[in-house]
């Protein structure tokens, strides 16, 4: 009676179930392997076509006073055209870098978002066309920002944090006040 049987016999717990070996090891790994669906898109930044015509890019878990560098590609937009650059809109928080079409006509946008203020955020650019008078589309970047002393979130592939906002904390400060 090898140790598992003995085990098994003299308990009636939950026992630890081994998995039978394979003479072939390709067998084995065959059925060793998790296999996830390819339309699962937990890890990437999504980027979803509303119904009039604009986008909402997700872009996941941000760590508030923090900056980061957002990159991510609109399909095609036939409307636009391709020659296209970012409406002049002053956002101190969202800012487009550069947008470059893509083989396939697609708009690859580069950004940086400061992360604010924690909680849902929602910042909004604008596309516009160089060549066609008023066609545009908007872009609202979607973020939920966490608090800087609630860990660090594990980012998305298109997101890389490029800096963090110090706070000014009173008790390091070399100031020295009047007697």
């Amino acid at each position: 009676m090898n140790m598992a049987t003995a085990k098994k016999a003299s308990s009636k717990s939950v026992g630890v179930r081994f998995v039978e070996q394979h003479a072939d090891p390709a067998a084995a790994s065959a059925h060793s392997h998790v296999h996830f669906d390819e339309k699962l898109h937990d890890s990437v930044v999504m980027v979803i076509p509303e119904a009039d015509g604009n986008f909402l890019v997700k872009v996941g878990f941000l760590k508030t006073q923090h900056k980061y560098e957002i990159v991510f590609t609109l399909p095609e937009v036939p409307a636009l055209g391709r020659d296209v650059c970012p409406a002049p809109v002053p956002n101190p928080y969202l800012q487009v870098k550069d947008i470059t079409v893509t083989a396939d006509g697609g708009l690859k946008v580069t950004c940086e978002y400061m992360a604010h203020q924690e909680g849902v955020m929602c910042e909004e650019m604008i596309i516009v066309s160089e060549s066609k008078e008023d066609a545009c589309v908007k872009v609202k970047v979607h973020a939920r920002v966490m608090d800087r002393h609630h860990g660090t979130p594990m980012l998305l592939e298109g997101v890389r944090c490029i800096g963090a906002e110090l706070e000014y904390d009173s008790e390091q400060s070399d100031w020295q006040g009047f007697d």
